[in-house]
C-alpha cells in the first residue's frame, strides 16, 4: 500500500531550500554578522588570556557560588585538560557555548516572560519548542551549512536552535509559579504591570530561570560534537578525528575534556541558582 512515497515532502523541502539559498543567501549572511562578531570577541579574548588567568576566574566563580570543594575541583578539572593539550580547544568551545548562551538568554528569556503571562501566546509556541527540541540535530545541519556556510558560527546557529526550549520553558514555569495573592498585593498598592514583573515576578521565578539557563548550557555542550561536522572547532573536532581515523585514544581525550567542562559549569550554575 505504501510502497512508493504519495506526498513528496523531501522534494517540497529541497525545493523551499534551494530558493531560500538563491534568493535570500545575502540575508542570511547578514543575520550571521553579529553572531560572528560575538563569536570571535570571546574566542580572541579567551585564547589570548593566560591560561592561569581563566583557571582563576573559575575557580573563584566556583568558590563564590559554592565552596571550597568545587573550586578545588573546578581548578584540578581545568589543568587536567591542559596537561591533555586540549587548552586551546577548551578555549574555543567555551566561547561557543557563551555566544550561544548569551543569544538563548536574549531571546529566551523575554519569550518566556510573554508566555508566562498570556495563555495564548504559550499555546502557539509550545509546538514550536517542540519541534526545535524533538527534530534531530543532523536535520537541520544541511540547511543551516547551505545558508550559511560552515564553521564556527554555523556551529553556534544549530547550537542556539537546540539549546532555546529550554529556557523559554522554565522561565515561563518560574513565571507562573509566582503565587497570584502576591502579584494581587503588589496591584492592591498601585503597582503597574511592569513594576509587579520586575519587581515581583521577575525576583520571585529567577531561581527556576536559572536552572533553565543551566539546561541551556549543558545542551549547548551537548552540540559540541555535532557542531563539528560542520567545521566548527574546539572540543568536538579531536572526538570527530578520533572517529574517522579509529583513534579511541584521542576520541577518548576529546570526550573527557567536554565531560570535565561540562561537569564545572553544571556545578556553578547550579550552585548559583540555589543561592538564589
Amino acid at each position: 500500500m505504501f510502497e512508493d512515497a504519495i506526498i513528496p515532502m523531501d522534494q517540497w523541502v529541497s525545493v523551499f531550500v534551494e530558493w531560500l539559498v538563491d534568493n535570500y543567501r545575502e540575508f542570511f549572511q547578514t543575520l550571521k554578522w553579529p553572531v560572528e562578531q560575538l563569536l570571535n570577541g570571546f574566542e580572541h579574548g579567551l585564547t589570548a588570556l593566560h591560561p592561569v588567568i581563566v583557571i582563576a576566574v573559575i575557580g573563584f566563580a566556583a568558590w563564590k557560588y559554592s565552596g571550597k570543594r568545587l573550586a578545588l575541583f573546578s581548578i584540578l578539572s581545568m589543568v587536567l585538560i591542559g596537561c591533555l593539550g586540549l587548552w586551546e580547544e577548551t578555549m574555543i568551545t567555551l566561547a561557543m557555548v557563551l555566544s550561544s548562551v548569551i543569544i538563548c538568554t536574549l531571546f529566551g528569556v523575554p519569550l518566556g516572560i510573554m508566555a508566562g503571562r498570556s495563555d495564548t501566546f504559550q499555546t502557539g509556541l509550545r509546538p514550536v519548542m517542540d519541534a526545535m527540541q524533538t527534530t534531530p540535530a543532523f536535520v537541520y545541519l544541511v540547511p543551516i551549512v547551505m545558508l550559511f556556510s560552515v564553521g564556527n558560527v554555523a556551529g553556534v546557529l544549530a547550537t542556539i536552535i537546540f539549546a532555546l526550549p529550554p529556557i523559554i520553558r522554565l522561565t515561563s514555569l518560574g513565571i507562573r509559579g509566582v503565587h497570584p495573592e502576591l502579584i494581587e498585593a503588589a496591584q492592591a498598592f498601585g503597582a503597574t504591570r511592569w513594576q509587579v514583573l520586575v519587581k515581583v515576578q521577575i525576583p520571585l521565578a529567577l531561581p527556576t530561570i536559572l536552572a533553565g539557563l543551566n539546561q541551556t548550557i549543558m545542551m549547548a555542550l551537548s552540540m559540541v560534537v555535532i557542531a563539528a561536522l560542520i567545521g566548527a572547532g574546539g572540543l568536538g573536532s579531536p572526538v570527530i578525528y578520533g572517529l574517522n581515523t579509529l583513534d579511541i585514544g584521542r576520541a577518548v581525550v576529546g570526550g573527557l575534556g567536554i565531560v570535565l567542562m561540562a561537569i564545572v559549569l553544571d556545578r556553578i550554575t547550579q550552585s548559583m541558582a540555589k543561592k538564589q
